[in-house]
């Protein structure tokens, strides 16, 4: 890992990990709020709206994105697509515009812009979005539950579905393996990996991909 790396979502599960992982020198992050800058990565904490100016002057040769709420915490649905679906393709083609080659972006599993879940369908727009702004490489990762310590308000719901996981993976094989929940700290290791990767094209990673890249 030796590019410019420019990280949005470390406040969340798997951005907190990725931002522990990439090396201080080369990782901008850029956040709504404040968090934790004791490694000495330089932090530029903003309302969205000045956040394509400054990743414009970062110059970031991989945009990494782990940003991402839910339809409760972000208050309706209109605003949920503000964020995991505007402020993600604002950022986006503000890196590409600045020079940026590749773009790792986490999506979920069973993304798709026909799916009949709205949250889903906001996800495979995303993606298709990205693909349209023509990244020398675009890495989209799709995990299923994530498990593990997540920072801020609690998520009830998923704690429950934490507790179920175990169980709930046993029964799934096959083509249903990509629904297995995943730990968050694996899939950072999983997009530390592609950051380091050449090469060019648009990849979907999925739970066992995931599993192999982080290894």
């Amino acid at each position: 890992m030796s590019e410019q790396l420019l990280l949005i979502g470390a406040t969340g599960m798997v951005g907190a990990k990725v931002a522990a992982l990439a090396p201080a020198n080369l990782l901008t992050i850029v956040a709504r709020r404040g968090l934790d800058t004791a490694r000495g990565v330089t932090v530029h904490v903003a309302p969205a709206k000045q956040w394509s100016t400054i990743i414009a002057s970062a110059q970031p040769a991989v945009l990494i994105n782990c940003l991402g709420t839910t339809i409760k915490q972000a208050g309706s649905q209109a605003a949920f697509r503000a964020v995991d679906h505007d402020l993600v393709l604002a950022a986006a083609r503000a890196a590409k515009d600045a020079g940026a080659r590749h773009c790792i972006s986490v999506s979920s599993v069973g993304a798709s812009s026909s799916a009949g879940n709205f949250y889903l369908r906001t996800k495979g727009d995303v993606e298709a979005a990205l693909r349209a702004l023509g990244f020398q490489r675009l890495d989209i990762l799709r995990p299923g539950l994530l498990t593990g310590d997540r920072r801020g308000p609690a998520r009830p719901g998923e704690a429950l579905a934490m507790l179920a996981a175990p169980l709930a993976d046993a029964v799934l094989h096959g083509g249903m393996r990509r629904y297995r929940s995943i730990a968050a700290d694996i899939v950072a290791r999983a997009i530390a990996a592609l950051a380091a990767a050449g090469g060019t094209g648009a990849y979907i990673h999925e739970h066992d991909a995931i599993r192999t890249l982080a290894d």
